[in-house]
């Protein structure tokens, strides 16, 4: 099965946010590249929130791009199978973190948010990625910071969609 049928899979199988993924199907039935960044009407992207509930917390990291604090995420790439496998390569590039799993049940939320040219849009299909008791993060170079914060801290320093993606989260564990 190829990344774009898996896309297809999940989506269809999600059953939250009704109007946005069928945005989100309409999007890949009319664009085959739709899961690549080449696409330049948008793509899909898998991110994931990397998160200790033992201790009440989120790992986010300071894009270096965007300069916004977020959930580790981004393009998915010719070796992903799947979203997921894309979402998990994601979180543990990005947190340094390894032993991170997915939390069970598909995506946690969608969210389709625009984007510098030549692209358009990102259909960002979110997860939620538990990490392990001793996890310790390591900077990449795709961050200016990486650092945990407590789940009533984090509408103070991240946008809407992250305290969306963290409370779909919570309410899932």
């Amino acid at each position: 099965m190829s990344l774009f049928d898996d896309a297809v899979l999940v989506l269809k199988g999600y059953e939250d946010q009704a109007d946005l993924r069928q945005t989100y199907l309409d999007h890949l039935a009319s664009h085959p590249d739709g899961v690549w960044k080449s696409c330049g009407d948008g793509h899909i992207t898998a991110s994931a929130l990397v998160i200790d509930p033992s201790r009440g917390r989120v790992l986010l990291t300071l894009h270096k791009k965007l300069r916004m604090w977020l959930q580790m995420g981004g393009h998915c790439e010719p070796a992903d199978d799947t979203l997921e496998a894309a979402a998990l390569r994601e979180a543990t590039e990005e947190s340094g973190i390894p032993g991170l799993t997915l939390l069970p049940g598909g995506p946690a939320v969608l969210d389709r948010h625009p984007i510098p040219a030549p692209c358009h849009w990102h259909f960002d299909v979110q997860y939620a990625a538990l990490a392990p008791a001793d996890a310790v993060e390591t900077i990449s170079d795709e961050s200016l910071d990486l650092r945990w914060f407590a789940y009533d801290e984090v509408a103070d320093v991240a946008d809407e969609s992250v305290v969306r993606l963290l409370e779909a989260t919570r309410a899932r564990l």
